[in-house]
C-alpha cells in the first residue's frame, strides 16, 4: 500500500480511537520502496536521495527503509488507559517482536542504546512511534525477505554501519502468511487479546 494514503488511514483510525468512536487496531501491510524520515533524521543521513521517494514522517527516530518482503506493523492503541506510558509501550513493541522471532525459529535481542531488534548484531526490526492524544500510531517492521541493499541508501536509525539483516538471510521462515500468524499469536500471548487485523491493501484499518 503507499505510504502516504497508509499514513492517511492510520492517523484517520487513531482520531476515531481518542473520540471513543473505534476499537484498538493492528494493521499489518507493505509499503513500495520508500525512506522515511523521522523526526530525528538528519539530511546527512540520507546517503542517495533521488533513490527512493523520501517521506518525513512524524514517528520518532531516524531514516529507515520501508519495502516489498517487509511486514509493517501500525499500531493504534488507547493509552489513556493503559497507564500513559510510552516507555512501556516502546519496551512491549519491542517484547512483542522478540516473542515473534522465536516462534519463527530465531533468537532476537535488543542491543544497550538502540530502538529495535537485533540478530547477532544485525538490526531486523525497527521501531518508531509517535503518540498524540494518547493513542499510538506507527509502530515496528521486521525485515522478512526485503531487498537488503536498498537500506544502503540511508544511515539505518542514524547508526553507521549498522548491518541489517532478515528471515531470509537467516535461512529462517518466510511466507509472509506464516510471519503474521506468528505476530498475531505473539501479540494474543502478550496482551491477552485478538488484535484486529488486515493486510488486504482494498481494507482500512
Amino acid at each position: 500500500m503507499p505510504y502516504e494514503e497508509a499514513v492517511a488511514a492510520m492517523e484517520g483510525r487513531a482520531a476515531s480511537i481518542a473520540r471513543g468512536e473505534a476499537p484498538d487496531c493492528v494493521w499489518l501491510l507493505e509499503h513500495p520502496p520508500i525512506y522515511t524520515a523521522g523526526t530525528s533524521a538528519a539530511p546527512s543521513e540520507l546517503l542517495t536521495p533521488d533513490r527512493f521517494p523520501v517521506f518525513k514522517s512524524g514517528r520518532g527516530g531516524r531514516f529507515t527503509y520501508h519495502g516489498p518482503g517487509q511486514r509493517v506493523a501500525y499500531v493504534m492503541l488507547d493509552l489513556a488507559s493503559r497507564g500513559r506510558d510510552v516507555k512501556a509501550f516502546v519496551t512491549f513493541l519491542e517484547d512483542w517482536l522478540i516473542v515473534t522471532l522465536a516462534y519463527l525459529g530465531v533468537e532476537g535481542e535488543r542491543l544497550p542504546g538502540q530502538i529495535g531488534i537485533f540478530v547477532r548484531g544485525a538490526k531486523i526490526a525497527s521501531i518508531g512511534v509517535r503518540v498524540r492524544r494518547w493513542v499510538t500510531l506507527h509502530g515496528a517492521s521486521l525485515n522478512v525477505a526485503p531487498e537488503l541493499e536498498h537500506f544502503s541508501g540511508i544511515v539505518v536509525c542514524g547508526v553507521a554501519d549498522t548491518p541489517v539483516t532478515s528471515l531470509a538471510a537467516l535461512g529462517a521462515e518466510t511466507d509472509m502468511d506464516r510471519v503474521d500468524d506468528a505476530l498475531r499469536v505473539a501479540f494474543e500471548e502478550m496482551f491477552g487479546v485478538t488484535p484486529l487485523s488486515a493486510n488486504d491493501p482494498s481494507r482500512s484499518p
